[in-house]
């Protein structure tokens, strides 16, 4: 038997967290998508804009940025490997350590990438004015840091 309820259930449309994720499910899938024609997942992409950002990547820096166990990063790490767009190198004076780098197919890639995630927030945000935008993103940013979150969405 139910218990009596006095109020009714608010409706879907009245939780913030329903058109947050609504938004996010469009943008985030028709990136990936756009991603995906070009060979690439959004975990990879996650990774290479990380390899990006520095000539020389350590395997914990790239964990920690994927938030990732290290089996799996290293299966990322791998597909990456065998689509040529980066690659292990050995740190001199070490037996086992290793480092992660961008090929140059890799390297020029990033930028054909960065555009597309460009374009993508252009479709959706695009109508915004640039105040609304930097708002928004002020929003979505002091939430991040309110609850602490670290994890970068790749999926």
């Amino acid at each position: 038997m139910k218990p009596k309820s006095s109020t009714p259930p608010s409706p879907l449309g009245a939780h913030l967290g329903f058109w947050l994720r609504f938004v996010s499910n469009h943008v985030s899938t028709r990136f990936q998508q756009q991603l995906e024609a070009k060979g690439v997942t959004l975990t990879e992409w996650v990774a290479l804009r990380t390899l990006w950002a520095a000539s020389e990547t350590s395997h914990a820096e790239l964990i920690q940025a994927l938030g990732m166990t290290k089996g799996a990063a290293s299966k990322v790490v791998s597909r990456l490997e065998d689509k040529g767009l980066a690659e292990r190198q050995l740190v001199q004076g070490s037996a086992r350590g290793q480092t992660l780098a961008l090929t140059r197919s890799g390297r020029a890639l990033v930028p054909v990438l960065a555009a597309l995630a460009d374009t993508n927030d252009e479709h959706f945000f695009g109508h915004l004015g640039a105040q609304e935008r930097r708002v928004l993103m002020s929003a979505m940013q002091a939430l991040v840091q309110h609850h602490g979150l670290k994890d970068i969405p790749i999926a």
